[in-house]
């Protein structure tokens, strides 16, 4: 039974909106007729969303990480309340608050009352729920857990959402105050400090060097920003264009790594990622090569995948997993150590539980030591550069003053 979106007039001829459950189209109007509704428009969910995905493009196409924990929570809650999978959904899509996420539901809902699994209607929507997201649930279903699947889910979801947050909270400050300090800066140089200085030049008085070299760069910024603006445009634009090659990504990314602290950051956060992946795969009862090719693609440097790729090949040969992702030494050492007992005590997703716990502490550590450094480093920057207009436009004043005496 597929679900359709119809607009009707009622027999006061008032538009009414909502959805309907039927086997056909036909159907379907039939039933609105039947409960004295002329039909206006009546189509399909599925094809409904696929319509608004191709024909506007501000449509929603999506959820946000924030919706999407806020979703699976919702689900395993109910799933271990004890309710079926149709009555579930059949509850979010009352609970839904935007028509979009109203009409995945009821979509989601017509795959399972057609007879699909609760897996395979997830695979409808790709760009919603992805790869690893369907694959905990199949684990789920398999074993006959998909409450405490969910449930762990759920949990795996908002860990990943909150760990988002927490690195984009780290850096909003600082790159607010280099912007701020950058667009005062430039506000100075171009339209304060040539009204200022506009009275030494006049005096024919001989200016300091720092004077002068403030005048140049003020008459330079004030017939080149329009041009510098342009050039990094120009330079964000390309290369953004140079990383959609793969192979300059992947250099690029190689370097990245190897920076002080922010390739820490970068390898911590990843391994995080990995070890709470493969956490949840394991532990639902999915196999470590489907497992570790799920975990591979939420991991968004290049060389660290590629470790993870070849270690696949290497465990599918018989190696064991901590000798695999040791080869090209990416990950830290106690993730590997970690993994080598798990491996001699049959508790991989115990301990790589606690692998992820320990680097997203880790992690955080990290963040607030860096955002330690940038925060005086940004105030003595700009200081520096208060400090130099302000000399500047003094010692004249002061030479002056000098010349009076």
């Amino acid at each position: 039974m597929a679900v359709f979106r119809f607009e009707a007039l009622d027999t006061l001829g008032k538009v009414s909106k909502g959805s309907i459950e039927a086997d056909t189209l036909r159907l379907a109007r039939s039933r609105l007729r039947d409960m004295q509704l002329a039909p206006l428009t009546v189509e399909a969910i599925d094809e409904s969303l696929e319509t608004n995905q191709t024909s506007n493009l501000f449509e929603k196409k999506s959820f946000s990480s924030t919706e999407l924990s806020l979703v699976t929570r919702q689900i395993s809650t109910l799933l271990t309340a004890g309710l079926t999978v149709d009555q579930v959904l059949s509850a979010m899509i009352e609970q839904a608050d935007t028509d979009y996420a109203q009409q995945v539901m009821q979509g989601l809902r017509a795959e399972v009352m057609a007879g699909s699994t609760f897996s395979k209607a997830l695979a409808k929507y790709p760009k919603i729920f992805p790869d690893i997201y369907r694959a905990i649930v199949y684990a789920g279903e398999e074993s006959g857990e998909l409450g405490k699947v969910m449930l762990r889910l759920a949990e795996y979801t908002e860990s990943r959402n909150i760990l988002k947050q927490k690195v984009i909270m780290a850096f909003i400050y600082p790159a607010l105050v280099t912007i701020v300090a950058l667009l005062v800066m430039s506000g100075l140089l171009i339209y304060v400090v040539p009204q200022v200085v506009s009275t030494f030049e006049q005096s024919k008085q001989a200016l300091p060097f720092l004077t002068r070299a403030l005048i140049a760069l003020s008459d330079f910024l004030r017939v080149a920003w329009p041009y510098l603006l342009a050039l990094v445009v120009l330079a964000v634009f390309a290369a953004r264009k140079a990383l959609q090659n793969e192979q300059i990504k992947f250099q690029w990314h190689e370097q990245v790594l190897k920076l002080p602290l922010i390739g820490n950051l970068v390898r911590g956060l990843n391994t995080a990622r990995l070890a709470s992946t493969l956490a949840i795969l394991v532990g639902s009862g999915v196999p470590i090569i489907s497992a570790l090719k799920a975990a591979s693609k939420i991991i968004s440097n290049l060389p660290m995948r590629q470790a993870v790729d070849e270690a696949i090949d290497q465990v599918r040969d018989g190696k064991p997993l901590s000798r695999a992702l040791k080869t090209r030494n990416l990950f830290p050492p106690i993730l590997i150590h970690l993994i080598a007992s798990a491996e001699a005590t049959g508790r991989l997703d115990e301990l790589l539980e606690s692998a992820a716990a320990q680097q997203s502490r880790e992690m955080e550590n990290r963040i607030a030591v860096l955002t330690a450094l940038l925060e005086p480093v940004l105030i003595l920057v700009m200081g520096a550069m208060v400090l130099a207009i302000v000399l500047a436009i003094l010692l004249p004043i002061i030479e002056m003053n000098q010349l009076i005496k």
